[in-house]
């Protein structure tokens, strides 16, 4: 039995139109992955247990010499989920490890080389298990302790609901790096619609946007592990 090939409004078949179709007419964002590695450890200066989070250190533009997640570009032959296993293990030499898309970010200036749509992943991890060592694009790779602090909040009432702002002190460290970051999140909720925002609003050693996914990262891991165990507030 024949099927009836449907057309579209210029008369062409599915076939026609994708043997004329130009993917030259629309612009193309490129698109990276970045992992959020964590692990918790039991520090002896501090009781019960610490977040750690690693970080590699750039080797190259932009922001050579800044610390950020573990990333990079998509080919054009991968999946999501390909790439970001083997840019993790091209930068850290993590490799065999569960991870979960946390979100993806398409800020359209986030990123100054081009329009870069990242998609962000995260996994929580034995750190003794592992052998982390920096390569590929990456000059260093460590592990840094992680402080998330709320420092001020203003709740103010709209007609319709509310608007929450928030800002957060983020602190990395370790036997040799100091980072910091502020993130500001603004939550916008009128009747059962709900819209969060978030900015670096300051970056001290934190590459590209990377503070606010971090930012991000924490809160959901809030919801997933018992935070009175971790020394994040």
């Amino acid at each position: 039995m024949n099927e009836t090939k449907l057309i579209n409004k210029q008369g062409l078949t599915e076939e026609q139109f994708l043997a004329a179709y130009d993917a030259s007419k629309y612009e193309r964002p490129s698109v990276t992955v970045d992992m959020l590695i964590f692990t918790i450890t039991e520090e002896e200066k501090l009781p019960g247990k610490v977040l750690k989070l690693l970080l590699i250190k750039r080797g190259d533009h932009p922001y050579i010499g800044k610390w950020a997640m573990p990333g990079g570009f998509v080919n054009i032959d991968e999946s999501l989920d390909e790439a970001a296993l083997r840019e993790l293990k091209e930068e850290t030499n993590i490799d065999d490890v569960y991870m979960e898309q946390l979100y993806t970010w398409g800020d359209v200036a986030r990123d100054p080389r081009t329009r870069v749509i990242s998609t962000s992943y995260m996994s929580l991890v034995d750190s003794s298990a592992l052998d982390i060592r920096a390569s590929d694009d990456a000059d260093d790779a460590k592990w840094f302790a992680i402080s998330c602090k709320l420092y001020q909040e203003q709740r103010t009432l709209t007609e319709r609901g509310y608007i929450l702002q928030r800002l957060f002190k983020l602190s990395f460290s370790n036997e040799g790096d100091n980072l910091s970051a502020i993130v500001k999140t603004v939550k916008v909720v009128e009747g059962n619609a709900t819209k969060t925002e978030r900015k670096v609003v300051e970056s001290n050693g934190i590459a590209f946007d990377h503070a606010k996914i971090i930012e991000y990262a924490i809160e959901r891991l809030r919801n997933k592990i018992d935070t009175q165990m971790l020394h994040l507030d």
